[in-house]
């Protein structure tokens, strides 16, 4: 077997990428990751250069694949590592570009390294493994990361020399909830309380809300959105990732896994939209705008729109995206995420080892402190459990 590296996923047949994927995560279908390429989001000039790994048999058969990407920064990647290009630019040494195996600007868990049936995944993250490595050592790279990987790959990546570092966000389990008025009966009262009040500020002045399959969403709303989505970044002063080539893309190439939370004004006025999209079992909620700000519309939107429709579609699981201590009130618990490194210079190699020794309690204890704050009068254990199963 050998890794071969593309510079675009449009020289992998979708079919045979998407069989590989296997899982239904939205973010790794060929749609989506070719779409990112083919409106620009991803390649020249973005920091973000496609150098997807495939690994082929004697045969040139395709067993396994990678989306991985030449980094010339560290922005829109939601494991932070800025501290860590600093120490080493200031010891001399050029910490980009890097290698990142990831899906550009999208923090949701999901499979790293793809494989067919006919090798297993242990043999593939080793494969995948010595194949970054091999590429750094070639192309002088400092260091590959591997970014928010499943647990079972992580572990596997970390058994093959890989730093295992540990990260937190803010996840739903469906404890199987007929209605959502099930799900608040689990909240301690003030709780309850809270919630059904920001459902009615959300409402007032006869707002009202549905969540659109994104093959059903107009032209307009669209429009609508793009525009919305791209003055929240300018609001606190980023550039927007993504342009209204790649979202009309994922309407015409994705729009069954695409979902738009929308809120309308009392005169049926686009008011302001979350896109979200969703797998077999998981729903992810990842970009958000609105025209002005209402109260309790942002959760509404959200957030508890994300909830009911995962009652209703009886999906297991609700990622909201990165960050947000304010999720908990909600609904959603502490849950580890997981990334692997690996970094060429062996002294520098030992310094951030040192350094996740060092963090990853304390993510653990973040953890444990945070779960003190949760809603619920009785932890839902299918939430409740998965921290206490992070690594120590």
């Amino acid at each position: 077997m050998h890794i071969e590296v593309v510079d675009s996923i449009e020289t992998v047949p979708a079919e045979r990428w998407d069989q590989l994927a296997g899982s239904g995560n939205p973010f790794l279908r060929h749609a989506f990751l070719h779409g990112l390429e083919v409106t620009g989001c991803v390649g020249p000039g973005t920091g973000w250069q496609p150098s997807h790994l495939l690994l082929r048999d004697e045969q040139q058969r395709l067993l396994a694949a990678a989306p991985a990407y030449l980094k010339g920064h560290s922005r829109g990647e939601f494991v932070f590592d800025f501290s860590w290009a600093d120490a080493y630019q200031r010891a001399g040494g050029a910490y980009y570009p890097k290698l990142v195996i990831a899906v550009p600007f999208t923090p949701a868990t999901g499979p790293r390294v793809l494989h067919d049936m006919t090798i297993t995944r242990a043999e593939a993250a080793r494969t995948i493994a010595d194949g970054m490595r091999a590429i750094c050592l070639q192309q002088g790279l400092s260091s590959a990361h591997c970014l928010f990987a499943e647990e079972p790959e992580a572990l596997e990546q970390a058994d093959q020399g890989l730093l295992l570092r540990l990260g937190c966000q803010f996840h739903w389990s469906n404890a199987n909830y007929p209605d959502f008025d099930s799900f608040l009966a689990g909240f301690s009262s003030k709780k309850r309380k809270n919630v059904r009040r920001e459902r009615r500020l959300a409402r007032q002045d006869g707002a009202s809300f549905d969540m659109v399959p994104g093959h059903r969403v107009t032209e307009a709303d669209w429009q609508h959105f793009v525009r919305f989505f791209t003055d929240t970044f300018h609001l606190y002063g980023n550039r927007p990732p993504l342009n209204a080539a790649f979202f009309r893309h994922l309407a015409e190439n994705m729009g069954e896994q695409v979902l738009m939370a929308q809120a309308r004004d009392a005169d049926g006025l686009l008011l302001a939209a979350a896109l979200l999209f969703r797998s077999e079992t998981t729903l992810y909620g990842r970009y958000w705008g609105c025209r002005e700000e209402r109260p309790g519309v942002h959760f509404e939107t959200c957030f508890y729109q994300g909830i009911e429709y995962c009652i209703r579609q009886g999906l297991q699981r609700f990622e909201p995206g990165a960050q947000g201590e304010h999720k908990i009130a909600r609904g959603f618990l502490p849950t580890a995420t997981y990334s692997c490194h690996w970094l060429q210079d062996a002294g520098f190699r030992s310094a951030v080892a040192d350094f996740l020794e060092r963090e990853t309690p304390m993510v653990h204890q973040y953890m444990q402190d945070l779960n003190g704050h949760m809603p619920y009068r009785e932890p839902p254990t299918a939430a409740f459990d998965r921290p206490d199963q992070a690594l120590s």
